[in-house]
């Protein structure tokens, strides 16, 4: 059988000379859009040296260094409430009792269904209007709406990618977990969602990179995360004349890639530990080989068939 796809065909000689000059062509089309922004950034003075200065001032630097805390604090937060939440939401959604797993069901599609942006402005509004029966100051009320908007529409999608999880565990193990005597909640915690955390872990874990990313709409509601700093300095910071939008983009956009990175690399680290297997068991070091002629030496009388009984 010949090894060619069965998918598609295999170009011939004309496709892929044809393909090759796509490439090259397209190539030379980016390259030439890169110039042509290259050449315009310089023509209105963004890549002169003195607006990259800027960021040698203290005050820029330490700003860029608030604005970063800010965002992590948040994602950290906003990460840890929405991986609670939505455990809890896929066990609701697989639950025997019909009034606990519509509620679910309405809860999880109601918040992925709202616009993320919508429901972190009306929360906001929410905690400012109750801000001193809350009991809340400074910027709270910003901080705890994007914690609280990124919590729940976050924590409905982990609910869906956790759920998919347990439900594409082998029903034999559950089925065998139920046979050993175990009730509904130890299956659940020692069979079922350990072997989907597992499973979909790069998919929890490119879901809290959008979590990260998503702290971004902190501006909308004056949260002082690192995009709101940037506008902030952008807007305020003047150099020859000029504006710092396209510098500060740059590197605030330089920020959030470093940052999206470090966190997919934990991601691969954590699943790379994870396919390990430890089982506690050590492997007994090997002794030297007995010789054959020996063996039956070192067995002793305990080798030799014992003497018939006597009358």
């Amino acid at each position: 059988m010949s090894g060619a796809s069965v998918l598609y065909d295999v170009p011939g000689p004309r496709a892929k000379a044809r393909n090759r000059v796509y490439s090259v062509v397209g190539v030379l089309a980016v390259l030439g859009l890169v110039a042509f922004a290259v050449l315009r950034l310089n023509a209105k003075g963004q890549l002169d040296p003195a607006v990259w200065q800027i960021f040698n001032y203290a005050g820029v630097r330490t700003g860029i260094r608030d604005g970063v805390l800010a965002t992590l604090q948040v994602f950290a937060v906003a990460g840890v409430l929405s991986l609670v939440l939505g455990l809890l939401l896929a066990v609701a959604r697989l639950s025997d009792h019909k009034p606990v797993r519509w509620f679910a069901t309405g809860f999880i599609e109601l918040f992925r269904a709202v616009p993320l942006l919508i429901t972190i402005y009306a929360l906001w509004v929410i905690l400012l209007s109750n801000r001193d029966a809350l009991g809340l100051s400074g910027s709270q009320p910003q901080f705890w709406a994007l914690v609280a908007g990124l919590t729940v529409y976050n924590g409905s999608v982990q609910a869906e990618v956790l759920r998919a999880g347990i439900n594409a565990v082998p029903k034999g193990q559950r089925e065998a977990a139920y046979a050993l005597g175990m009730s509904k909640t130890q299956v659940m915690t020692t069979v079922l969602i350990p072997q989907a955390v597992r499973a979909m872990l790069p998919t929890i874990i490119s879901q809290l990179v959008v979590t990260l990313k998503d702290t971004s709409l902190g501006y909308i509601v004056t949260y002082e995360e690192l995009l709101y700093t940037a506008r902030l300095m952008s807007t305020n910071i003047i150099v020859n004349g000029n504006d710092t939008y396209i510098p500060v983009i740059i590197v605030i956009g330089s920020i959030y890639v470093a940052m999206c990175l470090a966190l997919s690399g934990l991601a691969n680290w954590i699943e790379r530990r994870g396919r390990r297997t430890r089982t506690g068991i050590g492997v007994a070091a090997a002794a030297e080989p007995v010789a054959a002629a020996g063996a039956t030496d070192a067995a002793g009388p305990a080798s030799e068939a014992p003497a018939p009984a006597k009358d």
